[in-house]
């Protein structure tokens, strides 16, 4: 199955903690990274006041899995927690890595530990932006236009900056 998953990180060395959270990725059990989109730094989205003035890097990658969401999902916080993410119950406080599985194929959830597609994914261009660089023709479940159009219908803020080119 295709899967679009968002990586960001604002703690510590972010772009090491990402480009070791892909390379993880691609060794999970039955799992390939199939692409991999550039590194883009992004003003903070919905934090704590306190945060506002925090970098994030984000990206993106495909990967091919055969792991069931579910599997998915614990894998993802299993790998989260070993690249020393902890989960204070603050929403959107500060985090080495956060990794959201955005799509699952065509499959949706509403469950509440697994909301399918992501349910922010087409509001934010930090999400967007990536995606649509490796896959601009990916139609997220419920949405009717491609991660191209819906980047393009997105405001120009907050910024998000390409900082490194497609390592693909």
């Amino acid at each position: 199955m295709e899967c679009a998953l968002s990586l960001g990180s604002c703690q510590g060395e972010s772009l090491k903690l990402l480009e070791s959270a892909i390379d993880a990725l691609g060794n999970l059990p039955k799992t390939s990274v199939a692409a991999k989109a550039s590194f883009y730094e992004t003003e903070a989205v919905d934090v704590p006041e306190r945060y506002k003035d925090l970098v994030f890097i984000n990206t993106a990658v495909i990967v091919e899995t055969a792991l069931s969401p579910d599997e998915l999902s614990e894998a993802v916080h299993e790998l989260e927690y070993k690249l020393g993410r902890i989960r204070t119950g603050e929403r959107h406080a500060p985090r080495t890595i956060d990794i959201d599985i955005i799509t699952y194929g065509d499959i949706t959830s509403s469950r509440e530990d697994l909301t399918l597609p992501h349910p922010e994914a087409a509001n934010r261009r930090f999400v967007i932006e990536p995606i649509a660089e490796i896959r601009p023709k990916l139609v997220l479940p419920g949405q009717s236009k491609t991660a191209f159009e819906i980047l393009q219908s997105l405001p120009c803020t907050p910024k998000v900056k390409r900082i490194s080119n497609n390592p693909n």
